[in-house]
């Protein structure tokens, strides 16, 4: 026999919380671990005194679990101790090498999963690296920056202040004098310029195709990649552009390169910016993220191109939950 231990935390007590956390947490379980279900005997749940809402020995059957035994009990309440927390033992008819799984706020529960973690996300455009970078911040309740907004913010400023982002002389002058700093209220990143936050401001093509220029020069990537170094050797965060693993954070602790057909990635700029009222032309589109391929991928200076340690996910045929389901599937093997 052997026992398989396991943890995870919810964002606040629910049902639907404990039925998601409990599902998620066994099923990482089951993958890490080669588990059949009939060869699970018991399975044994722990919650923190503030988890009153639901049994997660309920939640485990409700997600398939029907032939073994299962119980719940709750923890003591303890002063300064991880809030919100589910706890499992797992009993299995075999005899393994069991693989335990922390996830989300429960990580720091153990000490080789604790320390400070940084994850790179690379990729094209529209190829889902924003999405997935905030829902795994999310999931892991760390820091996610997002850098693109940083260059946008660059490019924004240079349309403002008629600056030619092709000229390298006019965009090093515009850094020298440039005030832009990353805010952070109530866990969402505020790009500001000067006192200004720009946020809204970023993502419309004509901002797009600027900063995928802007971000060619050298004096624009030395002054944001000395930021965003900063910031991630300060924390743990996830961090997605199209050069996090090769040039910006080359030691990430996590590597990821996402892709996508140029039709799909097409397809979903489209979806974005016209579920924002914007009349946008679907071929013009298309034809301005081929384009931003080609500049990205022969940029002179960190161009776009998969760390050879990074995972190369394509996303074509995925759902955004399959996706980050894929990444931290990934994240749990490495550890």
């Amino acid at each position: 026999m052997t026992v398989i231990r396991g943890a995870t935390t919810i964002a606040n007590d629910s049902a639907d919380e404990i039925r998601s956390a409990v599902a998620e947490l066994l099923a990482q379980i089951e993958s890490r671990n080669s588990l059949k279900r009939d060869e699970v005997l018991s399975i044994v749940f722990s919650s923190t005194s503030d988890i009153h809402s639901f049994y997660p020995a309920k939640a485990a059957r409700e997600a398939g679990f029907a032939s073994c035994s299962l119980f719940s009990a709750q923890e003591p309440e303890i002063e300064g101790g991880l809030a919100l927390c589910i706890r499992v033992m797992l009993f299995v008819e075999k005899n393994i090498s069991p693989h335990h799984v922390y996830l989300r706020g429960a990580r720091i529960l153990r000490k080789d999963l604790a320390q400070k973690f940084n994850i790179a996300i690379d990729g094209p455009a529209g190829s889902g690296k924003s999405t997935i970078a905030k829902l795994l911040a999310n999931d892991y309740q760390i820091l996610y920056l997002d850098t693109g907004a940083m260059y946008r913010a660059c490019a924004l400023a240079a349309n403002r202040a008629g600056v030619d982002v092709e000229d390298a002389g006019q965009v090093c002058d515009l850094m020298r004098e440039l005030q832009l700093s990353v805010v952070y209220r109530d866990g969402v990143q505020h790009t500001m310029l000067g006192g200004e936050d720009v946020s809204a401001l970023l993502r419309t093509p004509e901002v797009s195709m600027a900063a995928s220029t802007i971000s060619r020069h050298a004096c624009v990537r030395k002054k944001m990649v000395e930021k965003q170094r900063e910031i991630a050797g300060k924390m743990s965060c996830v961090l997605d552009g199209r050069d996090i693993g090769t040039f910006v954070l080359p030691d990430a602790d996590f590597k990821f390169f996402l892709t996508a057909s140029p039709d799909v990635r097409a397809r979903r700029r489209y979806d974005e910016l016209t579920a924002r009222g914007e009349q946008v032309d679907f071929e013009a589109l298309k034809a301005e993220i081929a384009a931003r391929d080609r500049q990205d991928s022969t940029r002179e200076f960190a161009p776009l191109r998969q760390a050879e340690d990074a995972i190369l996910v394509d996303t074509s045929d995925m759902t955004v939950d399959q996706v980050l389901e894929t990444l931290k599937r990934k994240m749990q093997e490495k550890i």
